[in-house]
């Protein structure tokens, strides 16, 4: 069973250990010089207490969280929290005495004295900070996942806009074949089967190589109604990347609808990968871009790009050709981290 409240990360025991640290350091410090010990002994001491005591909180309430807690009641949480919380303190405050002690550091009477009574005080005073603590942790790790939460959602809106755009242009291409050529719908029905068979996957990225793979069952496909005149040029070498699922093909199919005018010549679409850059290439010879802004499409591309891979999409005017440019980041389904 899995629960965020359990969910402390590295970073958050790097800094709890930072804070113990100092905060031991400064008010041991602070305690010695008042009562006219040796401040170097005091800090010493205190940055001593600070360790051992974030180091006993590290090996409990982590074993704790990972073993313990998930396996019982969620009533007995706060009992198991407190125990563990105390004895972090009330341990790390007696193994930082004899330490103390081992380094004939000068000690105030108390802590020698009354050593128990001191580790039960800090003991509590452990769990008292260690309750702020959790609850800072919990309402950030709440506040995270619900960063996710919206952010999955977003994605899953982009990309249902996705399959019936392509969906409905495919349609559109069969019912103009069912009447003139019947044999090349039925092809063109099952290449769409297929096609959507392939890109059927829950995960929101794919490898180049699929997504390639994807653009040319969808050129042969757009083929079967331009009898061959698109021609795919693509690139010799694939590169082990990772890219939203239907980039390319959305691009493709962009230079089809849009640079596609004279059907009576070819339209030659090259796909070029730019390795340094960790840059795409998407280009065609077909109508020239009349408007820079982008559609339905490309901003939902845009979106995508930023979101699961921090990148970015560009047009790029050329004489001879309509190019765009997609600009790869770190690309991770987990849009959190």
């Amino acid at each position: 069973m899995y629960n965020i409240a359990l969910e402390i990360r590295s970073k958050d025991w790097l800094y709890i250990l930072l804070i113990g640290v100092v905060f031991g350091t400064l008010l041991s410090s602070l305690g010695y010089g008042l009562l006219q010990y040796p401040i170097v002994d005091g800090a010493i001491f205190g940055f001593i207490l600070g360790f051992n005591i974030t180091l006993f909180s590290l090996l409990f309430i982590s074993n704790m969280n990972k073993r313990i807690l998930p396996r019982v009641d969620e009533v007995f949480w706060l009992p198991a929290a407190m125990l563990f919380s105390f004895l972090s303190g009330f341990l790390g405050t007696y193994l930082g005495v004899y330490l103390a002690l081992f380094l004939n550091l000068e000690m105030m009477p108390g802590f020698v004295e009354k050593d128990l009574e001191v580790a039960i005080a800090i003991g509590i005073l452990t769990y008292v900070v260690g309750a702020l603590l959790y609850r800072f942790v919990k309402l950030r790790n709440e506040k995270d996942l619900v960063d996710y939460e919206f952010v999955q959602s977003r994605l899953k809106s982009l990309e249902r806009q996705l399959n019936p755009h392509f969906l409905f242009n495919a349609l559109n291409s069969i019912a103009e074949l069912i009447h003139h050529n019947p044999e090349k719908a039925e092809m063109a029905v099952l290449k769409v089967s297929s096609f959507l068979r392939n890109t059927m996957k829950e995960s929101a990225l794919l490898s180049l190589e699929e997504e390639i793979r994807n653009v040319k069952d969808y050129v042969e496909l757009e083929n079967i109604r331009f009898s061959g005149k698109i021609i795919l040029h693509l690139p010799q070498k694939l590169f082990y990347w990772q890219v939203p699922k239907f980039s390319l093909q959305l691009l493709v199919e962009n230079a089809i609808k849009h640079g596609f005018k004279d059907t009576s010549k070819n339209l030659n679409i090259w796909i070029e990968l730019d390795q340094n850059n960790n840059s795409i290439y998407i280009s065609n010879d077909g109508e020239t871009m009349r408007s820079n802004k982008f559609g339905v499409g490309l901003s939902n591309l845009k979106q995508r790009l930023k979101l699961l891979c921090k990148g970015s999409i560009k047009s790029i005017q050329d004489d001879k050709k309509v190019k765009f440019c997609i600009t790869l980041g770190n690309c991770n389904e987990d849009t959190n981290s």
